[in-house]
């Protein structure tokens, strides 16, 4: 899909923005929604959130938009400096870009960006959203991490594979789609 450095910042950044509003999403009212109403006793997610004068990010109320701005830039750095490169060179080593199916190519470079970007989010959502107000404890910040990776991973790899990247690579080949038709007419001289 994409063909230079611009393009892949384009579809990285297409990516998070979607992948972040699901994410934070999922986090605050899947995961969580019930021990917030629990502990407010408000009767909807948000009143819960509005109550506690937001989400503790680094042990510290954050509106929602603050938590999606942090794990956005958090995400869009971690996606574009280690997930796509690292995610292509081990679908890579493990199928030929030439020589393999563009659609099992494309899932394999998807389940190896989940599962290097899973388990990096999930230990930066684990310092984020530590409980500081307990005091810092290593073995419950590991603790943190693995039900985080628990909890993310399905979700990651399911909205990832059916849903996230489909409808990106979708808004991406019609954003460039002057470029891709004259890749496929030269491809098509070529043969």
């Amino acid at each position: 899909m994409p063909k230079n450095q611009f393009e892949r910042m384009i579809f990285a950044f297409m990516t998070v923005l979607v992948t972040v509003h699901a994410y934070v999403f999922y986090s605050l009212y899947v995961i969580n929604g019930g021990a917030f109403m629990a502990a407010t006793g408000a009767d909807s997610v948000l009143a819960a959130i509005r109550a506690m004068g937001g989400v503790s990010v680094l042990g510290r109320p954050t509106p929602i938009w603050g938590v999606v701005i942090i794990e956005f830039t958090l995400a869009y750095l971690l996606e574009t400096l280690m997930g796509s490169p690292c995610s292509f060179k081990l679908a890579s080593k493990v199928f030929d870009p030439r020589k393999t199916d563009p659609v099992i190519f494309e899932t394999a470079v998807i389940c190896a960006t989940v599962g290097l970007m899973c388990p990096a989010m999930s230990f930066l959502a684990a310092w984020l959203y530590y409980p500081y107000q307990n005091g810092f404890n290593i073995l419950t910040l590991a603790a943190n991490w693995l039900k985080l990776v628990c909890f993310n991973f399905p979700f990651a790899f399911f909205t990832q594979l059916f849903f996230i990247q489909p409808l990106i690579r979708t808004a991406f080949a019609f954003l460039f789609r002057a470029r891709i038709s004259k890749d496929m007419a030269s491809d098509g001289e070529s043969v």
